[in-house]
């Protein structure tokens, strides 16, 4: 337990490291800009990971909920957990944001700490892990977009189109596979388990959230398209077409 202690602190210094070092790369940005280059690079690396653990390494997270945990998961556990700490610091220290994501650190957070601690149900963490994070990548890529002036733009709609759909079908789709998995498997903790539903609400108050995005989205097209329909119709003047 000491030595897992150990590297969930290198980790937490690591992250702290690379987002003073980024600050000081990017002074003419701002500490946001620093902050999202860190998430970006952890979820390219986490997804990169448990991906690897949930697919390949093993063991398989719908059949295996609540097994040991092995020395690959807990390494990676052990960085994303510092991750998180540092996240949820900065986060409360800028005050950049609401209730739900504040919410969705501390579960993680909790979560990390009881599967590390019970030696335990790191395999069903580690796939949560790995459809949820897939999409970080993509949203941090929009947010760098739009500060470039970027996002509207074909490069924005691919990266929009496919944020949404990983979203949906991996986080949310995989992602109630996992906690069904998860609640019906008589290993793992019952705590665990409450946090594992808790997590998936946080995710259906990110889908309210991204299908809102969609929708308005859709309607300011739809009124783009409607308008430059109108202005390119032929006019017409006591039933004869104008001529241009």
């Amino acid at each position: 337990m000491v030595s897992i202690v150990l590297e969930v602190t290198c980790s937490l210094v690591a992250w702290l490291f690379l987002y003073t070092c980024f600050c000081y790369w990017n002074k003419h940005r701002s500490y946001e800009w620093s902050c999202r280059l860190v998430t970006l690079l952890h979820g390219v690396i986490v997804t990169c990971l448990s991906g690897y653990i949930a697919l390949l390494d093993g063991p398989w997270p719908l059949s295996h909920a609540g097994s040991p945990n092995t020395s690959l998961q807990i390494h990676v556990l052990s960085l994303t957990l510092g991750y998180f700490i540092f996240d949820l610091g900065w986060c409360l220290y800028f005050q950049t944001e609401g209730v739900l994501m504040l919410f969705h650190h501390t579960l993680s957070i909790c979560g990390m700490i009881m599967v590390l601690g019970l030696g335990k149900s790191a395999t069903e963490v580690n796939a949560v892990a790995f459809v949820s994070e897939i999409t970080n990548p993509l949203l941090q890529t929009r947010w760098f977009l739009r500060e470039m002036g970027c996002y509207h733009t074909f490069l924005g709609e691919v990266v929009d189109f496919f944020f949404v759909f990983l979203f949906l079908v991996l986080r949310i789709g995989v992602g109630a596979l996992i906690l069904y998995a998860m609640v019906t498997s008589p290993d793992p903790s019952w705590l665990l388990k409450a946090g594992g539903l808790a997590m998936y609400i946080v995710s259906l108050g990110f889908m309210v959230e991204i299908c809102r995005f969609v929708r308005r989205k859709m309607m300011k097209k739809y009124h783009s398209w409607t308008s430059l329909r109108s202005k390119n119709a032929p006019v017409k003047t006591n039933g004869h077409l104008t001529a241009h």
